[in-house]
């Protein structure tokens, strides 16, 4: 029987698998799926398969840098346990490592590259089965520069990655080291998009008219609340960690440098986690058993 496109992808859906896995497995169960997938979880391949549904919003982020570029990588597992672990901690240095030789241009063409003569995804799916957790690799971004780069790494749950024009390293680092606490959503006010604006307009808008206060009163109200919100989510706007007597504009003016981009990363984060409640848990099962 012809091993389709169509069976390898279902397959993979259904198994969490690399696709060289998925094709092996297809071709030795002559293009059955579910006699594939029995075989597969019977070799511990398809050790995946349960855990492709579940969450995965705990792991680690990774930088590497160098003179004028830096890499920030985000890779996902479901406890803090095992972002802990040896071995998944050497999966994200390889994967990150992979990145850097490579220049892969998204995720799934990352997943393509290979280490050690095996594919990162091959990899991935071993390691999903040596651990047994879901395993993801998340996202990954890169800046190159001809100015200064900064990054810092909160543990390994936040990391920023920042560039800057004039300035020295110890101001690349200590911004970097801002933009990890303060968590600032671009740079300056002209990089906050416009239906941003508008939905916070409208927000404090019915907040004023709360008040009662006369429509002019209302219109300052709202233009004070919007430049507030601005400050506070802008890196230029907001008060210097470091001297709070001054923002971070401010300070760059001081020093006659500016930021041109940053990227910050934090672990798990727009990742909806799922509460489960323990009694509910443990009365499915039951009716399971």
């Amino acid at each position: 029987m012809q091993i389709t496109a169509s069976l390898v992808k279902e397959l993979r859906e259904r198994t969490g698998a690399g696709m060289m896995d998925c094709k092996k497995a297809l071709n030795e169960a002559e293009g059955n799926v579910e006699v594939a997938i029995e075989e597969m979880r019977k070799s511990g391949a398809a050790n995946a398969a349960k855990k492709a549904g579940r969450i995965a919003a705990e792991g680690i982020i990774s930088i590497k840098k160098s003179e004028k570029s830096a890499i920030i990588l985000e890779i996902n597992c479901e406890t803090d346990f095992v972002a802990k672990d040896e071995n998944f901690i050497n999966f994200s240095e390889k994967v990150i490592e992979a990145i850097d030789t490579q220049c892969p241009s998204d995720i799934e063409a990352l997943m393509r590259l290979s280490f050690s003569d095996q594919k990162i995804e091959e990899a991935n799916q071993q390691i999903i089965a040596k651990i047994g957790e879901k395993i993801t690799v998340r996202r990954f971004e890169k800046i190159t520069t001809e100015g200064q780069i900064g990054h810092y790494l909160h543990g390994n749950r936040i990391g920023v990655i920042v560039e800057v024009e004039g300035g020295d390293e110890a101001l690349a680092k200590d911004l970097a080291m801002h933009i990890a606490a303060s968590k600032p959503v671009c740079v300056s006010e002209d990089e906050v998009s416009q239906d941003i604006l508008k939905k916070e307009k409208e927000i404090f808008s019915a907040q004023a008219e709360e008040s009662g206060k006369s429509s002019e009163i209302i219109e300052k109200m709202v233009a004070g609340r919007i430049n507030k919100f601005l400050k506070e989510i802008t890196l230029l706007g907001q008060p210097y960690v470091k001297d709070s007597d001054q923002t971070v504009g401010e300070l760059l003016n001081s020093v006659n440098a500016s930021v041109i981009s940053f990227l910050r990363y934090e672990v798990g984060e727009g990742i909806e986690k799922k509460l489960n409640n323990f009694a509910e848990e443990v009365m499915s099962q039951a009716k399971g058993a």
